[in-house]
């Protein structure tokens, strides 16, 4: 017997009281929690349920009777449909108020933390164009607006964008993206128009085929680019043919990547990057720091923030001079490095080896020789018998990805035991658990928001800890 499929329900004049996690608004209706996608405190609106639990309820406006006196006028043409920069209807101030309310309300409902007024969030500057790192995707389903469905023109259904929320197969073809500085746009513009004016085809996820698949852009505050093409099919003169047109329209262009791909799944990890033209990889400077960007390479994406967070992070960790310092999820050893030249020494780990080789590129880079690099799974490094070999922990910084720590890495920091820890999180929830289980032994000194990527509810979070004297 088939299942009815429930019907969707239609709450009246609901008034938007508060913000929650993930950039969702709530308020309560019968008792239950109802979260709201797109509304802002204060916001009066019929909202349609689409999703019940027992104890709370999702929604999204369907009609918005009065507009919170909080929303403005969002800036960019594709806000609303292309998923990304979602805080765009709130003033920045505002957003940055919310994102630090995430933080307090993480560690207290969450982590039911003890710990001390989180200190003012730092702000980017600038918070348009910030990224150094955008990912596009090529789909020969381009997402149609309602009124351009209701046309009926004949429109050119290849598009070169994002991928369309909750549509796998759609890509909202951009104009203008206000993420990442010039000549990003132009760059992706000149591409996808080259390939519709040579009838290249864009790929069809479903049928899984398809010339062009994906880009990627990076950027430095160097000045320097780097462009990796994903092809879906190994045509050589139609590849050779676009990347050359770049080479020429492009010469600021440092290092230009191919893969051919024809996966399943997108990642790139396991496939080849070849180089076209240029170097291999580009440079970035924090400081008087410079690190080398391969194509493969985790970096923080916004570099100015990125700065910040490491020197709160290097605040936090008060070194003297005489301490050994563990990375864990070191990425491109930026965090450690940063902190090389104040301490005895750092051990880095990080599971993506290529991202190792860079550490240890870096390292040689900057002329800094009391750092050392392992690629392998935390979990699975970290133990008694690494310690033995690498020497005993005195401050430990841990930077894990939006999951967390597993439990096994947190037992095992619990048992090394290092005097001071300093953990940055891209999750405040995440972070408060593992806060929680470390409070056995640990109490929270300082809190640090910063914001890493305005116009969206992400906020990165830095969190310096002492270990207890005597259980105290």
């Amino acid at each position: 017997m088939a299942r009815r499929r429930q019907r969707k329900k239609l709450i009246k004049d609901a008034e938007i009281s508060n913000m929650a996690a993930e950039g969702k608004a709530f308020w309560r209706h019968n008792g239950k929690v109802i979260f709201v996608e797109d509304g802002i405190p204060g916001d009066v609106a019929d909202i349609l349920i689409h999703k019940k639990k027992k104890d709370y309820a999702i929604g999204r406006i369907a009609e918005l009777k009065q507009a919170s006196p909080l929303r403005i006028e969002p800036f960019c043409q594709h806000f609303g449909v292309c998923g990304g920069c979602k805080w765009q209807m709130i003033s920045y101030e505002q957003q940055l108020a919310y994102k630090s309310l995430t933080v307090v309300e993480a560690f207290q409902r969450i982590g039911k933390l003890d710990f001390p007024t989180p200190l003012p969030i730092l702000g980017a500057d600038p918070n348009r164009y910030y990224r150094n790192k955008m990912d596009f995707s090529f789909s020969n389903k381009k997402w149609l607006t309602k009124a351009e469905i209701d046309s009926e023109a004949a429109f050119n259904r290849n598009g070169l964008g994002f991928h369309k929320p909750g549509m796998f197969d759609k890509v909202v073809d951009i104009e203008h993206c206000y993420l990442q500085a010039a000549p990003s746009n132009e760059i992706r513009n000149a591409i996808r128009d080259y390939a519709i004016q040579n009838d290249l085809s864009f790929y069809d996820i479903i049928q899984q085929e398809g010339l062009l698949r994906n880009l990627i852009i990076r950027s430095s505050s160097l000045g320097e680019w780097m462009v990796l093409l994903s092809f879906g099919e190994d045509i050589a003169a139609a590849r050779t043919a676009l990347l050359d047109h770049l080479v020429e329209k492009f010469p600021q262009i440092t290092s230009l990547h191919y893969v051919i791909n024809t996966k399943k799944n997108e990642s790139l990890y396991d496939l080849d990057i070849h180089t076209y033209h240029g170097r291999g990889h580009i440079f970035e400077s924090l400081e008087d720091l410079k690190f080398k960007i391969s194509p493969k390479s985790f970096f923080q994406t916004n570099s100015a923030q990125a700065e910040r967070l490491y020197q709160v992070v290097r605040d936090f960790a008060n070194l003297q001079g005489e301490e050994v310092v563990y990375d864990l999820y070191t990425g491109t050893g930026s965090i450690g490095l940063f902190l090389a030249r104040h301490c005895k020494k750092v051990v880095g780990i990080e599971e993506v080896e290529a991202a190792i080789e860079d550490a240890k590129f870096n390292a040689q880079l900057n002329q800094i020789d009391n750092s050392s690099f392992f690629a392998g799974d935390v979990r699975q490094l970290l133990n008694a018998d690494f310690l033995q070999e690498h020497g005993q922990v005195d401050l430990l910084v841990t930077d894990p990805p939006r999951a967390g720590m597993h439990p096994d890495v947190v037992q095992e920091i619990l048992k090394m035991a290092p005097k001071r820890i300093v953990y940055v999180s891209c999750n405040p929830i995440t972070q408060a658990r593992d806060l929680q289980a470390l409070s056995t032994q640990y109490k929270i000194t300082s809190v640090q928001p910063v914001d890493m990527f305005p116009h969206t509810y992400h906020v990165e979070n830095v969190v310096a800890l002492e270990r207890n004297v005597d259980g105290v």
